[in-house]
């Protein structure tokens, strides 16, 4: 679980739901994948309810411990969301900023586009 994490977050850096969705489906993979292929390989031999019998064990160990760690990576996913959007919010902020002192020409003359807005609005008023 700890493996399928750390992989997770380096693949997926910005995408907080795609990294819990990958911890559970990741680790929860080991019984549907497990039991099938074990049964193909030892089909003939007798033992082959001793050789499944860790993964059945595993399964509900899992079972367990990702509805222990559900609470915290559900806490991180709102955090991480959150860190993400703020980031995302100052990059659109600056942007906004370098457009609205934008040189705009008109008949007039050069001027910002602060001060053709504030002479509409004075137009409009008079």
């Amino acid at each position: 679980m700890a493996t399928a994490w750390t992989a997770l977050r380096i693949l997926f850096r910005d995408e907080p739901k795609l990294q819990a969705m990958g911890l559970f489906g990741c680790t929860h993979k080991t019984v549907a994948m497990g039991v099938p292929l074990i049964n193909a390989i030892y089909e003939e031999n007798p033992m082959v309810g001793l050789y499944t019998l860790p993964l059945l064990i595993w399964h509900p160990m899992q079972l367990v411990l990702g509805s222990a760690v559900a609470p915290r990576v559900a806490a991180y996913v709102e955090r991480r969301e959150k860190e993400l959007s703020m980031v995302d919010s100052k990059d659109t902020t600056g942007d906004e900023d370098a457009c609205v002192n934008e040189e705009v020409s008109n008949v007039e003359g050069d001027r910002t586009q602060s001060e053709v807005e504030m002479g509409e609005s004075t137009r409009s008023i008079k």
